[in-house]
């Protein structure tokens, strides 16, 4: 963790307690409003629409600001880079997505609940066996249209550089399903370094931190055009192109800033 960014979780101002006190309550009210209607749906057959609207109202509780660049392919697989936890309310709302996430956090029984209603796919990624048990929930989601997320550097980083994707993350799109498309995005947050989830900060004081700021949280998605050819031949050719495509518009937008 950054001395800056100890000192920012060490020293919140009042104004920040207050904000949380504040917001707390809002997300706790988006949640009772939003899980019954989200049974009630799938009662009746029909979409994932409330896990989305519980996202997204959480974002706006905390200040995201979104703006969308570039066109958005229904149905697709998405590689973005990967900076915080807001990463997932952000492209809920630009994308409608579902995850493809690490299945460590399915330990953690409120976080399983929330994250099995948003049709997350849980992976296991040093069980062989689970392989193609895997393989078949990604497939049967990107076959009926869904839009999933896969972060390929398998963690945080500080929203100013890439971390190496890692093609064994997408194991089990090889051979990519029939008519899938693989597009990249960027996930470009404004204020980056002083936002990340990374190093040693617990995730509370994390949680925290973000709460506690009066700030908005601006970040840009931008969609790429999804890949094609021969950057698609396997898992490695697809990690490859995607993180060239991200890699060279985050610098691009450092640059900008600087």
């Amino acid at each position: 963790m950054s001395k800056a960014v100890a000192a920012q979780t060490a020293h919140i101002s009042l104004i920040g307690y207050l904000l949380i006190a504040l917001r707390l309550p809002l997300m706790l009210a988006l949640l009772l409003i939003c899980v019954p209607l989200h049974y009630l749906w799938r009662m009746l057959g029909l979409d994932r629409t409330w896990p989305r609207v519980f996202l997204t109202g959480v974002g706006f509780v905390i200040g995201l600001r979104i703006r969308r660049q570039g066109k958005r392919v229904p149905g697709a697989l998405l590689l973005a880079n990967h900076v915080s936890w807001m990463d997932i309310l952000a492209l809920s709302q630009a994308a409608n997505s579902a995850y493809v996430a690490h299945d460590g956090l399915a330990r953690f029984g409120f976080l399983k609940w929330l994250c099995e209603m948003n049709e997350t796919v849980f992976v296991a990624r040093h069980r062989r066996a689970e392989v193609s048990k895997q393989a078949v929930q990604i497939r049967a989601a990107l076959d009926h249209g869904g839009t999933l997320t896969l972060f390929p550097e398998g963690t945080t980083a500080d929203g100013t550089v890439l971390l190496p994707f890692k093609s064994s993350l997408l194991g089990a799109l090889e051979p990519l399903p029939e008519g899938a498309s693989v597009q990249p995005v960027l996930l470009d947050y404004a204020d980056a370094p002083q936002i990340a989830w990374v190093g040693e900060e617990p995730g509370l004081d994390n949680f925290k931190r973000i709460l506690a700021r009066l700030k908005p949280l601006r970040i840009d998605v931008h969609f790429f055009q999804p890949l094609e050819g021969e950057e698609l031949t396997n898992r490695k050719t697809m990690t490859a192109a995607a993180r060239g495509q991200i890699e060279r518009a985050l610098l691009s937008s450092r640059r900008n800033l600087s």
